[in-house]
């Protein structure tokens, strides 16, 4: 029988290390293959973010740098503004003062015979507080005062003078307003001096003498009405008939 000899194997040990240097042979083959690659080409992931970032802007020309820019007054190419159109402020105010001054003298000055002024004439009669004393005229010559609900025709301008009224008491009324009220005795003037026991009533500018004192009584006059004047005053005032009318020449105070 013929013997045969075992077959001799390496150790195990010496098998892994030439693995090792296989696969570590393999990989520097391949990284130097890497680096000879062109360096231009940029990985798919670069591409795209590349493409997301914003573009920078070019940088925006500030107000001082617009200012700066410009020519300023003097300099070469400057225009100077237009101008603005005049607004006469001195004039405006002139015609508004003059317009304010017209309306003023138009209102105050008198209107009527009487010197009634626009500023006292009530367009509305209704708007009057309806009370004694209250001095009342229509579109005639006549002015009334009322009392007791009554008008009272105020017979003469000493009459008037007498109550002390003024001009600017007098309401300015339509016809009809005065129609609402009742007829009252016309409040006179009654004139005596005192070197006469004579007692004169003043109507339209005359003296009316009364007879006697029943006769005065009979009037509606009382003793307040009497104003004592000047006995020459008293007859520088023409005669009037006399009251009542029969009762022959008046006598001279």
């Amino acid at each position: 029988m013929s013997s045969k000899k075992p077959e001799h194997k390496p150790p195990t040990s010496d098998r892994l290390l030439d693995l090792l240097l296989d696969a570590l042979v393999e990989r520097q083959t391949q990284r130097q293959a890497a680096e000879a690659a062109p360096a231009t080409e940029t990985p798919p992931a670069e591409e795209g973010a590349a493409a997301r970032a914003p573009k920078a802007r070019p940088p925006a020309k500030t107000r001082v740098d617009q200012k700066a820019a410009e020519p300023w007054p003097g300099q070469e190419g400057w225009v100077p503004p237009p101008k603005a159109p005049p607004i006469h402020l001195e004039r405006v105010l002139v015609r508004f003062l003059i317009l304010v001054a017209v309306l003023i003298i138009a209102v105050n000055v008198p209107v009527t015979r009487y010197g009634v002024s626009l500023a006292r004439i009530m367009p509305d009669s209704a708007a009057l507080v309806i009370r004694d004393g209250l001095v009342l005229k229509g579109s005639g010559p006549e002015i009334y005062m009322l009392q007791n609900d009554k008008l009272r025709w105020i017979s003469s301008l000493d009459a008037f003078e007498h109550l002390g009224l003024k001009w600017g008491d007098v309401h300015v009324v339509e016809d009809a307003f005065l129609e609402h009220f009742e007829k009252g005795r016309p409040i006179h003037v009654l004139l005596k001096c005192h070197g006469s026991p004579h007692i004169y009533r003043l109507e339209n500018q005359q003296k009316r003498w009364i007879r006697d004192i029943d006769t005065f009584l009979a009037e509606g006059h009382v003793w307040e009405d009497v104003k004592m004047v000047d006995c020459v005053y008293l007859r520088g005032i023409p005669d009037g008939p006399p009251i009542p009318e029969d009762a022959g020449t008046p006598p001279q105070p």
